[in-house]
């Protein structure tokens, strides 16, 4: 009987732990909090998104404003996944794939996801660097220079205005006051 409940743990933890893994160990959430991905996914290397994209980003003017807005490139041609330049093994690729939720479709997209991991820009065919940063630069300053908005703490709300008095001098009570912001434990 404990042979026959072993071997169905490990049947179950065989099927389940990769499918599990790639939910939360893929790229995009790996680069949330500290870069802005932008994928380039085409059918081929010969595509004219890619060509013009490449070309447009190879420029060191674009190259420098790139790196300035912590951006890092990915490419999907042919099922065949890189990050920078450097390859990706299939399972990534694929995970990658499934974060971006697309639909069928033969047309090259690409794609600007925030430091937030939400999509910022989705757009068909090649487009313009120069709109890229634009969007990037008119994102909330949250969302550009901060990490992950789990780590980072709200802000402090403002005192409340002192509740309106009546001809007594009492006060009334205008509605529930804000709670007092929560003390941090010292380690």
């Amino acid at each position: 009987m404990l042979i026959r409940t072993l071997a169905l743990a490990t049947l179950i933890t065989a099927a389940v732990g990769p499918a599990l893994a790639a939910d939360s160990d893929g790229p995009l959430v790996q680069d949330r909090g500290k870069s802005r991905p932008l994928i380039i996914i085409a059918p081929s290397s010969a595509d004219p998104t890619v060509v013009s994209m490449k070309k447009a980003l190879d420029d060191p003017a674009n190259r420098a404003a790139f790196n300035e807005r912590n951006m890092v490139l990915y490419t999907v041609l042919n099922l065949i996944g890189q990050r920078d330049g450097k390859n990706m093994d299939a399972q990534t690729t694929m995970a990658l794939i499934r974060e971006l939720n697309l639909g069928a479709g033969g047309q090259a997209k690409v794609i600007l996801v925030g430091k937030d991991g939400e999509k910022k820009l989705e757009h068909s065919g090649p487009i313009d660097p120069k709109e890229l940063f634009s969007t990037i630069d008119q994102m909330p300053m949250g969302e550009k220079e901060a990490p992950a908005s789990a780590t980072t703490p709200a802000p402090a709300a403002p005192d409340a205005a002192p509740a309106p008095t009546t001809k007594a001098g009492k006060s009334t009570k205008a509605g529930k006051a804000p709670p007092a912001p929560a003390k941090s434990l010292d380690d």
